[in-house]
Order: structure tokens, then C-alpha cells, then sequence
């Protein structure tokens, strides 16, 4: 009896053996083997049927960051290759493990101009960690479990594999079939730090009058939160954040300064990145936006840097302690280190300035957000979803007009992945499409994805996938009629000559409404607390469109706007 697998089969079979439970993707031509061995194996993998190949990569993407697992998602040659390079991009550059599956055109027909014939390797290559077109089917569990260890360990990113057509249909031997647990879930192989930079580290830290911790989302895909928290507290460090560092620290904790930079900080919390002597970076690459185009930390300002990744280290600023590894080991051995120091009494008073900077960031936060003015404050949203949301919620957002807002003022009550948006490359219509996928990943935590009306524009129809899904998931749309974010800046940047920004206002929760959703457009601000509640309460996928202040004539906390 012959039992060997043809290609499409030891495909299912090697995703199954990874581990992987969910797929998201969309049907084509030359997908057919596969979803016909999806179809007939008896395996434990769940399909997702998208209607869009980048939303289905931005699912995969949420899929993962709230699991610590790859997500995987798939789609055809041709068009759906191409589809597929937008969320590819973000997890990898975000460090966020996701397998990209292309099936392509046969190897046979390579040169011959096919249709959808295009070079997905030399295509994919820039974009991915990792990335291989398979040519024979005999090679499929190799890359496999070459496309998982690239992805889950060092900096995790994304991987792609292309499965031409023809291949899926060839032998594959059964034995070949098999994978390294350890890949199931990221970091994988984590790698120890040096000792001795970790003590030169700990010198810095205690040699400091007014040291300053910078998380970026390294601290929260490290699942370093822990150690996080005892070091802050053990020597009473602020700790600001990225807007990807949300969550490296819960912010009820009296070290958590909040989102510090051009994006999501305030002049507040600015004060401390201006004032510190040394500025201690974790999982952070100290870009443009958490520098504010490197405005501070200012020359002369020590720099110790940690991540798992050597080229980030000294790329900006110069450094004068870099500590390379795992940053959840990293920060085990630098509390180690003080352990064996006998340091363990709190030494810098950055709690009672963290209060101080919160106590003045939130009472102008708390004086716009309590207006009954219309349009609605963005303020009065954030503050009403506050009062509703569970402690454990799952808050998506749009990089445009809710992220400020939200990464600013948002005070999530947890440590972890519970505030995701794409900050890498800020590609609109992200947070509808990922709010499903941190659904499928996290089902126990209520899921709301927050987004501008002109990100809605861009994902609408995979609302039709939410409500096949049965995904409790709520939408807050921040309606203005424009894309806010580039009004904003030309009202800043180009004396509010604005061109080709606005657009006619639609009704969402009408468009909602004609795909299940149940749905609600709110005008009046005493509305708001009532119809959220409801909204957050109701079994099933709802939306609430909110007529909001426009981004130009708002507070908004991003720092060029302002000044």
C-alpha cells in the first residue's frame, strides 16, 4: 500500500506538525491542490476564508502578536503574490513571526509568460526575514522547518514560501514529515547576553543621576514584562514606551511614564527624554518617532542600548553600552547582577516624577475629554471606551487618526499585548483586518478595533468575514471626512493650504448594518458612554461611527502639530 503524500498534502501536514492552527487566506487558481489536501486530510488546522489577501497577512499578523505563535496566512500566484507584500512587510519589520504561503505557476512553465507568472523570490526578498520559492516537492518539509526557525528565532520577522502548482502534486515522502516543537512559539533559542556587558550596563545604570528607560516591542515579544517590573521598581526608574512598547509595563504602574516621541507623546512626558542623563533603550531602535526625529536624547546624553539584535545597536546614537540577547534574559541577568550587588533599595525617584507628569498629561486630557462640544472630541472617545472596555481587552488600532489618541492617553490596565497597531509601516485599513485575527488568537478577551473613516474605506469587506466568523468584535470608526492625518500635517507643515484630502462623508454604520453588523452613528456626545456600553455588551460583531473633531482643529498629541 503506497502512503507517500503528494506535495499540497505534506504541506498541510508539515503546517500541522509546526503546530499551526489557523490559516487565513483566499482561493485561486493555483491554489487548487491545496485546498483540496486541506479538504480531504483529517488534520486540526482551521481555515479562514478572507476576501482580501493583505488582510488576510494583517490577521496572521494580529494572530500572532497576541499569541507568541507564527501566524500563517496564504493566497494565489499573480495578483494575490502582490496582495500579500503589504502585511509581510509589517510583521517582519515589527519583529512579529508570519509564514506568507504563495502558491505559484508550475516550474515547468517558468519563462513561457503564463498567466500570473512573477518572480516571487526576487519579489519577496527584501520584504521577509526569510524567503524561498520551492522547487521540487521533495524539498517542502525541509523549508518548512527552515521558514519556522528563521521566523521564531533572533528577531523574529516574517518568512515566505512559494508552492508552485505542479509540485503540489508530486511525491513527498511520509518520513520526511516532522518538526522542532521548540519553533511552535517565539522566541525560540533564546540567546544569553555577555556577561561583562551586562555588568557595564548595571555601572551606567547606578552611575546615573536621572537614568530614563525607553522600551520599544521587544520587551513585550520577549515576554520580559516580569523582570521589566522588578528592575523599575528595585531601583524606582521611569519607563516611557514606544507606541509598539505599549504594554511593557501595565500603565497603573507607578514607574509607567506612558508613550514618549513626536507620535502618541506629550510635551509632559517629553520632559523626561529631554532631562535624562542617561537613556537606557530596550527592544527599541530609537527611530525617528520615539526621538522625535531625534531631537532628544540630546548629544552628550549616555546611551546604553539592549536588544537581540547587534545592527540596532549604535546605529542612531552613540553607545556606550550595548548589551546584545534575549531581552527576557537580558534582564534576568542585569537583576542578577544587582541581586549579587546587595542593590536592591529604590534609588532614583523616578515614581514621584512619572506622578507629576501623569497628574498634569491627564488634566488636560480629562478637561477636553468631559466637553459636550460637536463634533465629538477624540478625547471624549478614548475616555468613554475606558469606562467600558474590560481590564483585558484587545485594543486594535489604525495608525491615523485614533493612534495618538489612543497611545497617548489609553491607560491599559495589564502588561502584555493588549494595544496593537502597525507602526513599521502605517498602512491604513490594518486594525479591521487584525482585530479578527487577535479574536482568533486571544477568543476569552474582548476584542475593538479603532479606526478613522478613511481606514474603514479601505478593509470594509472583511466585515463580511467578521460576521461568517461570529466574532465579537467591536468597531469605533473616528468619522471626520478626510484623511485627517495628512490634513493635519499639510495644516502644520504647509499653512493649511489643503489639497485633495477631504472626501464626501458616508454613513458607516448603514455600510455596517448591510453586512450583519449591528451598528450605531453617534452625533451627540451624551450618547456616547451609553451606546459603547452596549455596543462592548452585544454578542456579536457591532459598530459604532462617531462624528468626530477633525485632526486639524484638534489637541491632537503629536508633537509637530502642536508646536
Amino acid at each position: 500500500m503506497d502512503n507517500r503524500l503528494n506535495g499540497a498534502e505534506a504541506m498541510v501536514r508539515m503546517l500541522e506538525a509546526q503546530g499551526v492552527r489557523h490559516i487565513f487566506g483566499l482561493c485561486g487558481d493555483t491554489t487548487l491542490p491545496f485546498y483540496d489536501a486541506m479538504h480531504l486530510l483529517d488534520h486540526k488546522i482551521e481555515h479562514v476564508l478572507t476576501r482580501d489577501e493583505r488582510c488576510a497577512t494583517y490577521m496572521a499578523d494580529g494572530y500572532s502578536r497576541v499569541t507568541g505563535r507564527p501566524g500563517v496566512c496564504e493566497g494565489p500566484s499573480g495578483g494575490g503574490a502582490t496582495y500579500i507584500l503589504p502585511g509581510l512587510i509589517e510583521a517582519s519589520e515589527s519583529s512579529y513571526a508570519v509564514l506568507g504561503i504563495t502558491t505559484d505557476i508550475s516550474v515547468a512553465s517558468y519563462g513561457k509568460y503564463p498567466l500570473t507568472e512573477v518572480d516571487q523570490e526576487a519579489l519577496m526578498r527584501p520584504l521577509t526575514k526569510w524567503n524561498t520559492v520551492i522547487k521540487r516537492a521533495d524539498h517542502i518539509p525541509r523549508m518548512v522547518r527552515a521558514a519556522f526557525r528563521a521566523m521564531t528565532t533572533g528577531r523574529s520577522g516574517a518568512a515566505h514560501l512559494g508552492l508552485p502548482y505542479d509540485i503540489q502534486y508530486d511525491s513527498v515522502d511520509p518520513a520526511e514529515i516532522w518538526a522542532d516543537p521548540a519553533l511552535a512559539t517565539y522566541p525560540a533559542y533564546r540567546t544569553g547576553p555577555d556577561p561583562a556587558a551586562v555588568e557595564a550596563a548595571v555601572d551606567a545604570m547606578l552611575s546615573a543621576k536621572t537614568p530614563l528607560i525607553v522600551c520599544g516591542g521587544g520587551i513585550v515579544v520577549s515576554g520580559a514584562m516580569a523582570e521589566l517590573d522588578r528592575l523599575a521598581t528595585r531601583l524606582d526608574i521611569a519607563v516611557a514606551t514606544s507606541i509598539s512598547g505599549q504594554g511593557a509595563l501595565a500603565d497603573s504602574h507607578p514607574n509607567a511614564l506612558g508613550v514618549v516621541g513626536s507620535n502618541g507623546g506629550t510635551d509632559q512626558t517629553w520632559e523626561m527624554m529631554e532631562a535624562a542623563d542617561l537613556v537606557i533603550f530596550m527592544g527599541c531602535r530609537a527611530g525617528s518617532t520615539t526621538t522625535s526625529r531625534w531631537e532628544a536624547p540630546s548629544p552628550g546624553t549616555r546611551i546604553v542600548h539592549f536588544d537581540v539584535d547587534p545592527m540596532v545597536i549604535g546605529a542612531n546614537l552613540p553607545t556606550e553600552v550595548g548589551v546584545v540577547g534575549d531581552l527576557r534574559l537580558a534582564l534576568e541577568s542585569v537583576n542578577a547582577e544587582l541581586d549579587r550587588r546587595g542593590q536592591g533599595a529604590a534609588t532614583f525617584g523616578g515614581a514621584a516624577a512619572v506622578a507629576d507628569i501623569k497628574r498634569r498629561k491627564f488634566e488636560i486630557f480629562d478637561r477636553i475629554a468631559a466637553e459636550d462640544s460637536r463634533p465629538i472630541r477624540p478625547e471624549r472617545v478614548i475616555a468613554s471606551l475606558m469606562k467600558v472596555l474590560p481590564s483585558d481587552a484587545t485594543v486594535v488600532s489604525d495608525p491615523g487618526t485614533s493612534c495618538p489618541y489612543a497611545s497617548a492617553y489609553y491607560r491599559q490596565a495589564l502588561a502584555g499585548r493588549y494595544f496593537i497597531t502597525n507602526r513599521a509601516h502605517g498602512a491604513l485599513g490594518y486594525s479591521l483586518s487584525a482585530s479578527l485575527g487577535a479574536w482568533y488568537g486571544r477568543p476569552q478577551s474582548k476584542t475593538v478595533a479603532l479606526m478613522g473613516d478613511g481606514s474603514f474605506g479601505f478593509t470594509v469587506g472583511e466585515l463580511e468575514t467578521v460576521c461568517r466568523s461570529r466574532a465579537p468584535i467591536t468597531f469605533v470608526v473616528f468619522s471626520n471626512a478626510n484623511f485627517g492625518w495628512i490634513k493635519a500635517s499639510q495644516m502644520a507643515d504647509k499653512g493649511s493650504r489643503y489639497y485633495n484630502v477631504d472626501f464626501n462623508r458616508v454613513d458607516q454604520a448603514a455600510v455596517a448594518a448591510a453586512y450583519g453588523v449591528k451598528s450605531w452613528r453617534v452625533e451627540d456626545p451624551a450618547e456616547l458612554d451609553r451606546v459603547l456600553a452596549e455596543a462592548v455588551a452585544h454578542d456579536g460583531p457591532t459598530l459604532v461611527d462617531i462624528v468626530t473633531q477633525p485632526l486639524e482643529e484638534a489637541n491632537a498629541p503629536v508633537r509637530r502639530w502642536m508646536g
